[in-house]
């Protein structure tokens, strides 16, 4: 069963979930027609289902490899990523200034997520550009901004993230790469970076490195952190390509999975950069990259859990074993706890790609309007789309391979390979743990407001469920309250460690119910067909795993730091 890119998914959401034509309605969306959306969704799954599925194992079987200085990258790659860039799905919400679309963050998503599904490795590649545009468009200035973003958009040159050093993970703040004016306008950096996503590549003209770094004299922690634009090669007179920069690949990590896209550790010796914003402005800046880098990642967990499912289903549905179910074909997706698991597996991928696209037209509304509730609402949903979207990436690529049984556990069926490159999801990009603690922390410093907004609006579908679906409505209404009550107990708590000691089951809790009101939502768009049998299965059986996770969000931090060192190494 060959990878086919969800559009009918995204445009049942278009259509019925997501309020676009509130979008279409604004003057900076006004060109994103309906006709324009679905010609983009139709194009996109063409592109996935026909040039990038078919590297998903290219990737894995031949990894990026660095020869001689050089990174060689899978076969077949830069023919994808010029597919990609020939389209134009790497400026698809950039400034029509500067070459892009114009077109809404929500249908980017949509896109990204099917090029996960397509091929993770490969899809990494044009993320990292995106983020590395939006932050230029926000604090480059005009001179960099000409030169740099019509090549990053048109896909000729390629961009990167460059944050993390061997003794600073998540904690940013002890980075230790150095900056130095050349009085010209122009800075030497020095300092490793490891972990660096498509680092270099052998098809872009240019690499362009998005640099944190501390100025001499700049404070400590993340305050005295800047941000600097540094290139592989540096730009002559025209703008092309020049003098190699004094930087370097040392070498290419050997990861779990995610063999195709080359991570590297970047070793920078005074090499030339260019200032991105104000000195010591560089965490706002690079918060620009990662809240958008956040919410593809958590496009990224769904759409590896898509192909993990599809390649599920197929295997499900050839696989002859016993004899169930009324049909009495004699394939394993009769079985009832297959039938479970494939239920699961694609319940949950609905519920989280449609958090992940609410988040996305929040994040569009706000850009839209100006309007504070709608940024307010795009911050909220940020955490949870990112950590629910990677935790269903992981929990429904791990059930792939348990419905494969035991060619499940034999690479070459692929099964394994989603679970393997979908791992890191949850780490990069702040690991979801840190998605929590944000989500009990900052987006709560309102004392809960935005939480509880969105709550009402939960209450409210519900109430206008009832008639028509009295049990589901009924049980997603007790589910919110239940979550209000929760919510209310974390604004209370002065100790954030207590709230920090409940907040990964509070998210996963808060994501169960955010997606039964989608699925709701859903079911009453489908009166009678197969979403609403699906909504069902998520409602009765999934949503009460909420109330769990809710009572322990709550248990406090005692009995966690009752534990010593010692009892957990006794």
């Amino acid at each position: 069963m060959p990878y086919r890119a969800a559009v009918d998914d995204f445009t049942f959401l278009f259509d019925h979930m997501v309020d676009f034509a509130a979008l279409r309605d604004t003057e900076l969306f006004a060109e994103a027609t309906d006709d324009v959306t679905r010609a983009i969704l139709t194009e996109a799954g063409k592109l996935c289902d026909e040039k990038l599925a078919p590297l998903q194992r290219n990737g894995d079987l031949h990894p990026a490899k660095l020869e001689n200085g050089v990174v060689r990258t899978s076969p077949g790659y830069a023919e994808g990523f010029q597919a990609i860039a020939e389209g134009g799905w790497i400026g698809m919400s950039a400034d029509p200034e500067y070459g892009g679309m114009g077109l809404p963050m929500t249908l980017t998503s949509a896109v990204n997520e099917m090029m996960s599904g397509a091929c993770l490795s490969l899809q990494l590649a044009p993320l990292m550009s995106q983020g590395q545009i939006e932050a230029l468009e926000h604090h480059a200035s005009d001179a960099i901004k000409d030169l740099y973003l019509p090549k990053l958009i048109s896909g000729e040159w390629t961009g990167t993230m460059n944050l993390t050093e061997p003794q600073a993970g998540s904690d940013v703040g002890a980075l230790a790469s150095k900056a130095t004016h050349n009085g010209d306008g122009t800075y030497n950096i020095s300092g490793q970076k490891i972990y660096i996503s498509w680092g270099d590549n052998d098809f872009a003209g240019n690499i362009c490195h998005l640099v944190l770094a501390r100025l001499p004299d700049a404070p400590a922690g993340t305050k005295g952190i800047s941000l600097f634009l540094v290139p592989k090669f540096i730009p002559d007179e025209n703008g092309e390509p020049g003098k190699r920069n004094s930087l370097n690949v040392v070498s290419l990590e050997h990861k779990m999975g995610l063999h195709g896209s080359p991570t590297a550790v970047m070793q920078y010796d005074n090499a030339i950069g260019w200032l991105v914003g104000p000195e010591q402005g560089g965490m706002a800046a690079m918060f620009t990259m990662m809240n958008n880098a956040r919410l593809g990642v958590g496009g990224q967990g769904v759409g590896a859990a898509e192909g993990a499912y599809q390649l599920a289903l197929g295997y499900a549905m050839e696989r002859k074993q016993g004899r169930a179910g009324e049909s009495g074909t004699g394939t394993i997706v009769d079985h009832a706890d297959v039938r479970r698991m494939l239920a699961g597996m694609k319940a949950d991928i609905f519920a989280a790609r449609a958090i992940a696209l609410s988040c996305a037209f929040a994040t569009d509304m706000a850009r839209a309007t100006g309007e504070k509730s709608w940024s307010t609402r795009a911050a909220l949903l940020t955490p949870i789309a990112k950590a629910f979207g990677t935790d269903t990436g992981i929990a429904v690529s791990e059930t792939g391979v348990q419905v494969h049984g035991g060619m499940g556990f034999i690479e070459e069926t692929g099964a394994a390979q989603f679970t393997r490159d979908v791992r890191v999801t949850a780490i990069y990009e702040g690991t979801n743990g840190i998605q929590a603690m944000d989500l009990v922390g900052r987006k709560m410093m309102d004392g809960g407001e935005a939480a509880m907004r969105l709550l009402d609006e939960i209450e409210t579908d519900a109430e206008a469920a009832r008639a028509t679906f009295p049990n589901m409505a009924d049980a997603v209404w007790q589910a919110t309250e239940t979550l209000r009550e929760a919510t209310e107990w974390m604004t209370h708590q002065t100790d954030m460690n207590a709230r920090f000691a409940g907040a990964v089951p509070f998210l996963r809790g808060f994501a169960r119910v955010l997606g039964a009101h989608l699925h709701l939502k859903a079911a009453m768009a489908d009166r009678g067909g197969a979403r609403e049998r699906l909504a069902r299965f998520y409602i009765l059986r999934l949503l009460p795993e909420h109330a769990g996770l809710l009572t322990h969000a709550q248990a406090g931090d005692t009995d966690l730091f009752a534990l010593s060192a010692e009892d957990l190494a006794a």
